[in-house]
């Protein structure tokens, strides 16, 4: 069987313990062990990090330094996977830029907090996006910076028009993407602000998908 280890904490706004209730018993059905610690501290134990298949950060701020950081990227570069979603792992730990090298982007703007918008499948081929038409969300529209070395498999377009941004009108903005670090896949969503946001089908397959293919199960 399959490990998998969810830290989950930081900000609570993003409701991190419901969104690991929305993952993690799923993962338990697909035959993963699965651990969920509430602590940082559990990225000190280098060999458990190594042992795991995947890890899944669902932690919104905060930050991470020292030998933290250090044993999750070098337990990444051997090969253990990385998956998450939104400000969970893509807006975790805004100081450390070797953690943004890492998962490929950075939480920068939301221009209005929850609109409607629309996420665009752009390698329909892709297993994680297969056979899912573009689709509409209620959530946060993230603006980021984001690795041009990404393989991107949907985007969103701002229309300039939320929070006085015109400027930003037309921006075609990665939403989904996956890469790898060293030998570890790692895969990122920017969708998924609350846990309600998962009862979309499309967007929770996508991450169970994502969270598959980090683990090397896709």
């Amino acid at each position: 069987m399959k490990h998998a280890l969810f830290i989950c904490g930081g900000w609570d706004g993003h409701e991190p313990k419901q969104c690991v209730d929305v993952f993690a018993p799923w993962l338990q059905s697909q035959e993963f062990i699965v651990e969920t610690a509430h602590s940082l501290d559990v990225l000190l134990d280098a060999p458990k990090l190594h042992a795991l298949n995947l890890i899944v950060p669902v932690w919104t701020m905060g930050n991470i330094s020292g030998d933290h950081a250090k044993n999750l990227m070098q337990a990444v570069q051997s090969g253990t996977g990385i998956a998450g979603w939104h400000g969970g792992m893509c807006d975790a730990f805004r100081s450390n830029t070797e953690y943004q090298f890492m998962t490929g982007g950075q939480f920068v703007a939301h221009p209005v907090n929850i609109i409607t918008y629309t996420i665009n499948i752009v390698k329909p081929d892709d297993p994680i996006v297969r056979g899912i038409p573009d689709f509409s969300i209620t959530s946060e529209q993230y603006y980021m910076h984001v690795d041009p070395g990404n393989n991107v498999l949907a985007t969103t377009t701002f229309s300039g028009t939320h929070g006085g941004c015109n400027w930003i009108k037309g921006t075609v903005m990665p939403v989904v993407w996956k890469r790898r670090f060293g030998h570890g896949r790692v895969f990122y969503c920017s969708a998924g602000h609350v846990a309600k946001d998962f009862e979309c089908a499309e967007l929770r397959t996508i991450i169970q998908r994502g969270l598959l293919w980090a683990a090397h199960s896709l």
